[in-house]
This record gives C-alpha cells, sequence and structure tokens, in this order.
C-alpha cells in the first residue's frame, strides 16, 4: 500500500517563554528519595545465559490489579531462558511472582522452545483472560510466537498457546493489546503485532476474539517495522504507532473492522537519535498509551531539542484519531543544555482520566553527564508525571540508581536493561524496571550478577510544582549515529 504521510502535527502547546525558562532551570531530578521493593529473582542456574538477570518488563493494569512480565536469565546473542511475572491484585500494595511453564528447557514443566523473549502483557475482560505474549526461539531465530493464559486473575499461567510459528522466517518484537471497552463492537478482542526480519521486518498482525484460545492472521500493508504497541481505542478502532523497520521515522497503523486489515503508515514524524555511550543497549522504539477518551500518546528518546544532538530528551506526540495529531514536543525532564541523556521511556496513563485532567507518567533511564564510558557512566531510573494531559509536568525525580553497566548483562547489541520499560496505573502510577547491584555480571557465574525486577513501594503519584511544555526550538535535524538497515531486537 501507498505510504500516505498525514503527519502528527501542527498544534504545539502554547507557553510564556519566561515560565517555561524559569520553571525549567528547577526541573533537575532529585537524588533517589523513591524506595522500591522486589517483584522478582532469577532462579535458574543454566551457565549459558546470565544469572541472576531480569530485564525488559511491560506491565498492564486494569482495576487494581497489575500483571508485569519480563525476561530471566539474559543469553548474550539473544533471549533468555524463560519469562517471569509478577502480579498484584491490589493496587499495587502486595505482590506474587511466578514464571511461565512448557517454554523452554528451563521452565517447569519444560518446554520445546530453546529460549523465549520479548514479553507482554495485556488483559481481556470480557473472556477474563490475562495473555502474555513472548517471541519464542529455535537457537536463536525468532521462530514462534506465543500466547500464555490466565484464567484466574493473573496467578498462575497456562501452558502457551502457539499464535504462529515459521520453520525459516525471524519473527521479532511481540506486542498484545486486548479491547476493554465495554461499549465496543469489537469488545474482547485482542491483537498481536511483531515482524518478520528476514523479510525485510515486515509487519505482521494477528487478532483473537475467544480470549486467545485461536489466533487469525490480519491483512496488513506490506511495510517495514518494528517494535509497534497497538493500542484500542473505545469505539473499537485500533492504533498502531511504531518505529519504521530502520528506526528513522515513527508512523502509525490503523484498523476500524476489528483487526482484520489495517491502513496506513500514516507518518508521524522523523526520529533524530543520540547514540546513547557507554556501549548500552538501547534504541528509539516508542512507547505508547491511551486515556479513557481514547487520546493516543507516544513517546521516544530524540535529541533533535538538544545542541549538536549531544544528548537525548523524551519527547512526545499525541493523537485522537492515529492519522493527524500534535507536533512533536519534549518532556522537560530538565533544561536542554544540562548535559543529562535520556533514553528508554515507558509511558502509562491513567485510563480513568482523560483529556485536560488526564494522568500521565513517564518512566526513563537516564545519565547525569552524556559524555561518559562503559566504566564511568552512571546509570540511573527518573520518573516525571503530567496532570493536565501532558501540557505541564512535574519536577523529575530519581527512582533508583545510580548503577554500573559492568554490573548488567551483556548482549550483541550493549550492556541490557532492557529494549523497553513500562508505567502502569491503579490509584499511583507503578513502574516496574532492571535494577542492578554491583559493578560485576560475568557470562557463567550464576552469582556475579544482581539484577532484579523493582517497582516503587506504594507507587508514584502526580503532585509538585509543574513545568509547562512549550516551544523549545529544533537545533538538530540529524542523529549523530547513522541507523543501520534493519536492526533485529530481540
Amino acid at each position: 500500500m501507498r505510504s500516505r504521510s498525514l503527519r502528527f502535527g501542527a498544534v504545539p502547546l502554547a507557553v510564556v517563554s519566561l515560565a517555561l525558562a524559569m520553571t525549567m532551570a528547577m526541573a533537575q531530578p532529585g537524588l533517589a528519595n523513591v524506595s522500591v521493593i522486589k517483584l522478582s529473582n532469577d532462579p535458574y542456574t543454566n551457565t549459558s545465559s546470565y544469572h541472576k538477570t531480569e530485564v525488559e518488563p511491560d506491565t498492564f493494569s486494569f482495576g487494581n490489579t497489575i500483571v508485569g512480565a519480563f525476561q530471566v536469565g539474559r543469553f548474550f546473542d539473544g533471549a533468555a531462558s524463560n519469562v517471569g511475572w509478577a502480579r498484584s491484585a491490589d493496587g499495587g500494595a502486595t505482590w506474587s511472582k511466578g514464571f511461565l511453564p512448557a517454554t523452554t528447557p528451563y521452565s517447569n514443566p519444560p518446554g520445546p522452545w530453546s529460549r523465549v523473549t520479548d514479553p507482554s502483557v495485556s488483559y481481556d475482560p470480557k473472556h477474563n483472560v490475562w495473555i502474555i505474549v513472548t517471541l519464542a526461539l529455535t537457537g536463536t531465530r525468532g521462530a514462534g510466537v506465543l500466547a500464555s493464559r490466565s484464567t484466574n486473575g493473573g496467578q498462575s499461567f497456562n501452558n502457551p498457546v502457539t499464535i504462529a510459528s515459521t520453520n525459516s522466517q525471524f519473527f521479532d518484537k511481540t506486542w498484545v493489546v486486548c479491547d476493554t471497552w465495554a461499549a465496543s463492537q469489537f469488545y474482547g478482542n485482542c491483537y498481536v503485532e511483531f515482524d518478520d526480519n528476514f523479510s525485510g521486518n515486515l509487519m505482521k498482525m494477528y487478532r483473537s476474539a475467544d480470549g486467545g484460545l485461536t489466533w487469525q492472521q490480519s491483512s496488513t500493508p506490506g511495510s517495514s517495522i518494528i517494535g509497534g504497541q497497538p493500542l484500542v481505542q473505545p469505539d473499537g478502532t485500533v492504533v498502531m504507532p511504531t518505529d519504521s523497520g530502520a528506526e528513522g521515522s515513527v508512523e502509525s497503523f490503523v484498523s476500524t473492522n476489528g483487526g482484520s486489515s489495517y491502513s496506513g503508515p500514516f507518518s508521524v514524524s522523523g526520529i533524530t537519535d543520540h547514540g546513547v555511550a557507554g556501549g548500552l543497549r538501547t534504541g528509539p522504539l516508542i512507547s505508547a498509551e491511551i486515556d479513557g477518551a481514547g487520546k493516543i500518546y507516544v513517546v521516544w528518546q530524540d535529541c533533535r531539542f538538544r545542541s549538536g544532538c549531544s544528548s537525548n530528551d523524551i519527547v512526545m506526540s499525541t493523537s485522537t484519531n492515529g492519522t493527524s495529531g500534535t507536533s512533536v514536543v519534549r518532556i522537560p525532564t530538565d533544561a536542554t543544555n544540562s548535559g543529562r541523556d535520556h533514553f528508554i521511556p515507558g509511558l502509562g496513563v491513567d485510563k480513568a482520566t482523560s483529556g485536560g485532567t488526564a494522568r500521565l507518567g513517564l518512566t526513563y533511564y537516564f545519565y547525569p553527564s552524556a559524555s561518559c564510558s562503559t566504566s564511568t557512566c552512571q546509570l540511573s531510573v527518573g520518573f516525571i508525571s503530567s496532570p493536565d494531559g501532558g501540557a505541564s509536568w512535574t519536577q523529575a525525580t530519581q527512582v533508583t540508581g545510580p548503577m554500573s553497566l559492568l554490573g548488567l548483562p551483556n548482549t550483541n547489541q550493549g550492556y541490557m536493561v532492557g529494549d523497553y520499560i513500562s508505567t502502569s496505573w491503579t490509584a499511583k502510577a507503578y513502574p516496574v524496571v532492571a535494577k542492578s547491584r554491583g559493578s560485576s555480571c560475568t557470562l557463567g557465574n550464576i552469582t556475579s550478577c544482581k539484577q532484579k525486577m523493582v517497582t516503587a513501594l506504594g507507587g508514584l503519584a502526580t503532585a509538585g510544582p509543574l513545568s509547562p511544555v512549550g516551544h523549545d526550538r529544533v537545533v538538530s535535524s540529524h542523529s549523530d549515529h547513522p541507523k543501520g538497515a534493519l536492526p533485529t531486537a530481540f
């Protein structure tokens, strides 16, 4: 299908320049003042992957229940020994944990796949099913897409259902969402996205109408994508923001017929990305969420507002229909001359709110100084929130850190906390992130690594002085490290 270019652009949020300068000068992440609690810890002992390590979380909340999923026991050349999960049924106050069954040789019971990766979580209220979708590997090739279902509120998960499999292609970067809107004509449908790397990161979409028991392939444009995150609006329209296959731009695809077919791509923005220092594995993959009225929020790391593309901000575009929307704005974590680098965002939106009172929570990793090396980079987690749909933001808070990169598992694409992280809302925002201790993580030494999943004890609230989003000037138009062709990201 011919690519369309209805840009998410035109209406920046107004602000008084003097007020912006004053408030942004104040918006510096303070010392870590958030207590975090451990959600899970790697139990495996195979020496072929890094233990104890947990990376790359996704979460989903519905009512007072939050379920998260993450890789456990990261391999250097892709994927993990298994996928773990953590669950709270009381709004984040207490948590239980477990690991998916029947996935790999290391799971209980063992499964047929070599490794598993790229977990994503959603909930289908029509069928009362929680679903964790994962990418399963044969050797080091993405060969299957799996749906692990829970019919008891996320207290345990059943053996996985195979959504798609291949003997010759290379699947990558899975994501799932379900239609939770009772008034939608497609209420209870679930939608899964991934790409086929061997076919140029070709977009693939599947759908289920029976709680994830059976799946049908959708008709999609022959587009190259990576890292799509489908969302469902209250009328049942599916909007999927995503990176293009080479991570050079953000675009979207839309389905109005319950996922039978998709139109697009619709252009959102080009990506101007700073290469993060220290050999950390990160790229400008999007994080996307939706509010209670169906407004779409998309964020990613981008250096267009920093002189010489010297470091990344987290930037945002919004839309009400997936085909057009607002110009890209910079989220005011700090001043553009701060020297800080911000990356790997995880956006959460409180679906009980919408429009001008929508509550947003943004978690991200950052360096206090973008100019550092593997041995000197200080990796921390920040959080910033908005009480008014992204028009203004609270002062940034340091959630945890600093961490040494040498305490992270290494991969063939760099030291890893995850290609994405996640934030979900109940009464407060709950970011789930990878936290490590120490400065040694050695393959085969199962006691050297100390990386686990954590969240904020008691959650994080939207409160404090606000800095408005404003007319930041674009000063860089090209990434400082050209993208390679069609990267893989499992």
